[in-house]
């Protein structure tokens, strides 16, 4: 009933689906910084090493599929984030598998999350997904062939839309919008009534009804207008100021923030923001707001696109160095750290650092300090002393 009707209605009289709800601005711009953030971050398949360690494992299909091309319509990027956007409007994402002869994901096809279902097969008990096309068929798909990432749902098998259960917030932002628009699409004015105690000859009206109609808007605004036979206005809205319109609009600008957890300083609102708590917000972003989304797409890759036995070798992974980098000063004060207990060399530096490595592998090697040894060879020295001591006694 909420698709047929267009969403659903709330009490501010707008009426809220995961499309009208992009048209606030506040909604538009933190489903952006989402989307473009997690589809920016680089995504590599990796293989385990024996007995640690990982490699890029590039020779393996998916890894193409997933870092550089999904289908042949849509780059990485943009299959990313239309995937974000699908999750964070309608709280799922589906994306259809098309499996190789040999036995490889081939493409990946987005769809719609409108379009597409999750449901309980009552015979086999399986999960299949009813997807419908634009010409109107349905399509039963089996659980193999759908790539489906969901939200924060109560079942594990759909999440719920985020843009449906904050409907009233989102529906009072759309509302403020208007309400801004049509104030200042009537010229500034507030709403009122014209007040007689006779009533109007037919030609005072006519004359009174077209200056309204036709003087309406900004370029209208300072106009004058006569009043005749004894018309007196009376104003019956209440003005911007008096309804607190800029709070109202920046409380909803916070509060949207609030639930795509968003600083509001990514989204343009920076009454609270200073140099210092920008920068650890921007962090807590990472780890907070993004790094769950990513735990969501490795988990859901590793469970739909590869086989029982891959898994055990093979796992994908989102690189967020870059976004945890912080400033110069500090970076090199991590770095300098790292070199110096030697668990990173000259040329790992530069790499994090986007350089080349050092000609005749100069920065390969790996430096200790000299007061530090390994706790075995610590063990061996105290032997030794012991001995020396014992022979010495002798």
């Amino acid at each position: 009933m909420n698709w047929i009707g267009g969403g659903q209605n709330t009490k501010s009289g707008k009426i809220v689906n995961e499309l009208t709800a992009m048209q606030a601005t506040a909604v538009y711009a933190c489903v952006r910084v989402l989307s473009e953030t997690v589809a920016s971050l680089p995504l590599h398949l990796y293989r385990r090493m024996n007995p640690r360690g990982k490699e890029k494992a590039v020779q393996h299909q998916l890894y193409a599929l997933l870092h550089d091309q999904p289908n042949p319509e849509m780059t990485s990027f943009t299959w990313r984030e239309a995937a974000m956007a699908h999750l964070l409007l309608w709280g799922n994402h589906y994306s259809y598998i098309e499996w190789g002869a040999d036995g490889y994901p081939k493409a990946l096809w987005p769809i719609r999350p409108d379009r597409c279902n999750p449901e309980r097969d009552p015979k086999t008990k399986q999960i299949v997904y009813r997807a419908t096309t634009e010409d109107g068929i349905q399509v039963i798909f089996q659980a193999s062939e759908i790539f489906h990432i969901p939200g924060l749902g109560f079942d594990g098998l759909k999440g719920l839309s985020p843009i449906g259960m904050m409907k009233e917030a989102i529906g009072l932002a759309l509302a403020t919008e208007d309400f801004g628009a049509g104030f200042f699409g009537n010229g500034t004015h507030v709403g009122g009534v014209l007040e007689t105690d006779n009533a109007l000859s037919d030609k005072a009206y006519e004359r009174l009804k077209k200056d309204i109609e036709s003087d309406r808007g900004l370029p209208f605004a300072h106009k004058m207008r006569i009043l005749e036979e004894g018309l007196k206005y009376k104003q019956t809205a209440i003005p911007p100021e008096h309804a607190q319109f800029l709070e109202t609009r920046k409380y909803q600008t916070e509060e949207i923030a609030r639930i795509f957890r968003v600083p509001p300083h990514l989204i343009g609102s920076l009454d609270r923001a200073t140099f210092n708590n920008i920068e650890h917000q921007s962090l807590e972003f990472v780890v907070h707001t993004v790094r769950p989304w990513l735990v969501r797409w490795e988990q859901s890759i590793k469970w739909k696109l590869l086989t029982p036995n891959e898994r055990k070798k093979y796992f994908a992974e989102f690189l967020v160095d870059g976004l945890l980098r912080g400033d110069t000063e500090s970076r090199y004060k991590a770095y300098a750290i790292g070199r110096q207990w030697g668990w990173l060399s000259a040329d790992d530096v530069r790499e994090l650092e986007n350089m080349n490595p050092l000609p005749d592998g100069q920065g390969q090697t790996y430096l200790v300090p000299l007061n530090m040894i390994p706790a075995e060879m610590a063990g061996e020295l105290m032997k030794q002393r012991q001995k020396s001591k014992s022979k010495g006694g002798e």
